[in-house]
């Protein structure tokens, strides 16, 4: 009985096997997670490079989640009317101008230089975005759209892992003769048994790096692998499958409701909004909240290398099991205790600044795992040929994201710690949605 779940997972209405555009689809997730997850980076790197507050280098954030404002409905607008296919090829040719631009914004060397090419490369993103997580809810059966949105979005978290690990290197830079595993070894050391009182004079083993030519390689590259996955696309005929049931529980009725009067949806676009929000805020000070534990006395490299080894894999290990345990569990179910228990964590980080406020924001990434597939698909649900419309909507809400970092900077200007109680705020509604507003009418 096992064996047929696992086979029906990819298996269309008349037997079609849709394992491979599934596989090709989720290559995007993947470049997509990396390319956000450099964001948190560069939040830091420029107020170190670029000498800016912690208010202002939430900029960062306000352009790439921005563009998510200008482009959503524009991409959902070309998905409907030239397909998933259109959609993704527009996605990755503006996905690689952005990339590509950080070349001449280093020459220009001006922070509306380097926002500008990361809301050209987020405006891609957004294509890509609002085609394939309603993509991946239609190749399979409706029943397992929420577990196959969860598997991509494994994909998705790999990504965020790299992203700032990568990032740490290449732009902070190691100026010290321990490598990686050494550094990160220390940090750990440091947060979880208090190491400090053995390793003096820490802050100097990864000095920050403030040119901001140490940009280029990443965004450079970044940008190949896009055009690589861009041909491939080019070459590859997708299936361009009808949305009438991909999403659909049952509620035939629901489909020939508005999307205005779809409560699960009206609300999913709120709990969607605030859970980016929340995400994004605590990506963005991450960093800032590690060094500024003065019992640990972390540098940026360090904590950079702890968000993307630490919390990032956490972060990838709940959505690959997440996606798994939906097979027997409600995602709506998971999702209300998930949003509780990080509910809880974040009032933990907001009264404990130290080792052990370390360990509640990094284990929030685990509970945040499977959030955004889940609310995706549980707001989808019963949508029929509405399914491309509401989730460029979706996809719009990730403007959340532009809003978060600059609340957040504002409260914990002085004292990092205090700007945690905007996720805090976020993951009670989210809580809320999962338990009582994702039902169905």
């Amino acid at each position: 009985m096992k064996n047929k779940s696992q086979k029906s997972l990819f298996a269309g209405n008349y037997g079609q096997n849709y394992l491979f555009p599934f596989i090709l689809v989720t290559s995007l997730f993947f470049m997509w997670g990396f390319a956000h997850s450099l964001l948190d980076v560069l939040n830091k790197h420029f107020q170190n490079s670029l000498d800016l507050t912690k208010t202002e280098s939430a900029a960062v954030q306000a352009s790439a989640y921005g563009a998510y404002f200008l482009m959503a409905l524009p991409a959902g607008f070309i998905a409907k009317k030239f397909g998933y296919k259109a959609g993704i090829i527009v996605g990755l040719i503006l996905f690689a101008l952005g990339a590509f631009w950080f070349v001449p914004a280093v020459e220009i060397n001006t922070f509306w230089a380097f926002l500008l090419g990361l809301l050209i490369l987020f405006c891609g993103l957004t294509c890509l975005e609002t085609v394939a997580n309603p993509y991946t809810t239609v190749l399979g059966p409706a029943e397992t759209a929420a577990t196959r949105i969860n598997l991509a979005q494994t994909f998705n978290a790999i990504g965020w892992i790299l992203g700032p690990l990568v990032g740490s290197i290449l732009i902070f830079g190691n100026e010290s003769d321990k490598s990686m595993l050494e550094l990160l070894a220390e940090a750990l050391d440091k947060v979880f048994l208090g190491a400090n009182t053995a390793i003096q004079d820490i802050t100097e083993i990864a000095k920050t790096q403030t040119d901001n030519s140490n940009l280029i390689l990443p965004y450079v590259g970044l940008g190949g692998l896009v055009v690589l996955v861009l041909v491939l696309f080019l070459f590859t005929k997708l299936p361009e499958i009808k949305s009438d049931n991909s999403v659909n529980d049952g509620d035939t009725l629901s489909i020939s409701r508005p999307l205005i009067r779809q409560r699960h949806f009206v609300l999913a676009v709120i709990a969607q909004f605030l859970y980016v929000a929340a995400q994004t805020g605590i990506n963005s000070f991450f960093i800032n909240y590690a060094v500024e534990i003065n019992e640990l006395q972390l540098n940026e490299l360090q904590a950079g290398l702890l968000l993307g080894l630490g919390s990032m894999t956490l972060f990838a290990v709940g959505r690959f099991a997440g996606g798994m345990v939906m097979r027997r569990v409600k995602a709506e179910s998971l999702l209300g205790l998930f949003a509780i228990i990080n509910s809880l964590l974040m009032l933990f980080v907001i009264m404990n600044h130290n080792r052990f406020g370390i360990i509640a924001l990094i284990s929030c990434y685990l509970f945040m795992s499977i959030m955004f597939p889940s609310i995706f698909a549980l707001g989808l649900r019963g949508l029929g040929d509405k399914t491309k419309t509401a989730s460029s909507i979706l996809v719009l809400t990730i403007v959340g994201g532009a809003i978060a970092p600059v609340l957040m900077g504002l409260i914990g200007e002085n004292s990092m710690n205090l700007g945690f109680i905007i996720p805090l705020i976020c993951f009670l509604y989210i809580s809320f949605y999962g338990f009582v507003g994702s039902k169905t009418k």
